[in-house]
């Protein structure tokens, strides 16, 4: 099975280069992915089964001052890989994020309805999840990581996620990666625990100081965007046997 990986130098693409050797993961410069006509060139000399869509743009404070640029890379650019993904007949892995939902309840199942987004980021990657239901076969999975390290000196106590660090997560978006094409969920939430962000930092980062998410500058953030993986663990379960 060939692979091909959009975002290959990102966190989630330089993980999933070494856990899924000879996958092959065209830079930024070779494959624009704003460029339709670029995209599908790629993608018809590649002639991938699988296309895992791992780039966007995921500063989420930035995403509010530059709107264009989050915009084009979210969703101009999922809409040219879904349709080059369409052009040779490959499956489309599409990487989302658990900011499609509100973050009022949290627990969010696969079949619930997203939204309302509650700032840039979050509603360009809810549209980009519908630029990837164009590819007629596709597999969307939501998740959320950090670097292999918390890199700020504050973390906020009433923020819950099921985030994890990228080491953590990758190799199950690999696994979903390698039976992509038997999966036949359209989507899947791959997260872990519930469990406050900073609750999480301090497994890796023990002198991070405590924060609210009120003190966020310049970004509105949700407050429970836990998912629930209770279909992923009954698949993985499968997978891995």
């Amino acid at each position: 099975m060939k692979i091909l990986l959009t975002g290959g130098s990102g966190r989630l693409g330089t993980e999933l280069r070494a856990l899924l050797p000879g996958i092959v993961a065209p830079s930024s410069t070779e494959m624009n992915l704003t460029d339709a006509a670029q995209v599908r060139e790629v993608v018809e000399r590649e002639r991938p089964h699988v296309i895992v869509h791992a780039a966007a743009y995921t500063n989420v404070g930035g995403a509010e001052k530059d709107r264009g640029a989050c915009w084009n890379a979210n969703v101009v650019g999922t809409r040219n890989v879904a349709a080059a993904a369409n052009a040779v007949g490959a499956k489309l892995v599409h990487i989302s994020t658990d900011y499609v939902f509100s973050g009022q309840e949290g627990g969010y199942r696969e079949t619930d309805t997203p939204g309302p987004v509650v700032n840039y980021y979050s509603l360009t990657k809810l549209v980009a999840e519908e630029a990837a239901r164009a590819a007629h076969k596709h597999l969307i999975l939501r998740t959320s990581f950090r670097p292999r390290e918390f890199q700020y000196p504050v973390a906020f106590s009433d923020v819950y996620t099921g985030q994890d660090y990228v080491d953590i997560i990758a190799p199950d978006i690999a696994l979903a990666v390698m039976h992509a094409l038997e999966i036949e969920d359209e989507i899947l939430h791959i997260v872990t625990e519930r469990k406050s962000v900073y609750e999480l930092a301090r497994r890796r980062k023990a002198d991070v100081q405590e924060g609210r998410r009120a003190d966020a500058p310049g970004v509105v953030l949700p407050g429970d965007v836990s998912l629930d993986t209770e279909r992923w663990q009954e698949l993985r379960t499968r997978l891995i046997h």
